[in-house]
């Protein structure tokens, strides 16, 4: 494969820093909010119903999630929810903004590994200024001959992109804590994909499948990866 490779591209959330288990944690204290009206397990349903409905109108990332939080609210309150929790729900929303980058293990190796020998890109989703910020705070922006903010990750969001970067697909390895989102798509279309699990994963990017694919690797940590490059 290294053979191959000329552009190596990083999924950001949970592949490169925490992101998730903060997401988890905020719906948590919504629900926490929220359980004069439900349970909380109903609750969390009942936001998640919300986020997929309006992916389409937001798109990913946290400024969405919390218009979908004071949607739902509104809704299994029957509209009858105080002032005073809608501000708590935005001051989630802040403290969620606000939550420190914790680069994961291993990173800071890789990127120093292969640096010189491909091109290293990031290619992720989310809300620009939020993305932006993670990555300014990270350190890690001297790494990366390009950063991808995408609005969402499909064939075509990744055929244009490697049109941006002049490479083919099988050319280009993904690597990504996403089976749906980073190693599909990329499989589809031709490219490697690398998948590192990370032990908590948002429900839309669950998915049941058993990849049978030359151009598919299975990683315990980010670092077996230097073993293919």
């Amino acid at each position: 494969m290294k053979e191959n490779i000329k552009v190596v591209a990083f999924d950001a959330d949970d592949t490169l820093w925490d992101n998730e288990i903060y997401f988890q944690e905020t719906e948590k204290n919504f629900c926490n909010l929220m359980q004069e009206y439900l349970p909380k397990d109903e609750v969390s349903k009942e936001l998640f119903k919300t986020e997929m409905q309006n992916l389409s109108i937001y798109g990913f990332g946290i400024k969405g999630f919390a218009l979908s939080m004071i949607e739902t609210a509104l809704r299994i309150s029957d509209n009858k929810i105080s002032p005073q929790i809608i501000n708590q729900i935005i001051e989630l929303e802040k403290e969620l903004l606000n939550k420190p980058v914790e680069i994961l293990e291993g990173v800071v190796d890789v990127l120093n590994s292969i640096s010189r020998k491909f091109k290293i890109v990031v290619a992720t989703k989310g809300d620009l200024l939020d993305q932006e910020r993670k990555l300014n705070k990270s350190g890690l922006e001297c790494y990366f001959d390009h950063i991808e903010i995408m609005s969402d990750k499909k064939n075509k969001d990744y055929l244009k992109l490697m049109k941006h970067l002049k490479c083919n697909p099988d050319e280009f390895l993904m690597i990504g804590n996403s089976l749906k989102s980073d190693i599909l798509p990329i499989l589809e279309i031709g490219g490697y994909g690398a998948y590192i699990p990370y032990h908590v994963t948002w429900t839309h990017e669950i998915i049941n499948n058993n990849i049978s694919d030359s151009h598919y690797i299975h990683l315990s940590q980010i670092k077996d990866i230097l073993e293919y490059l």
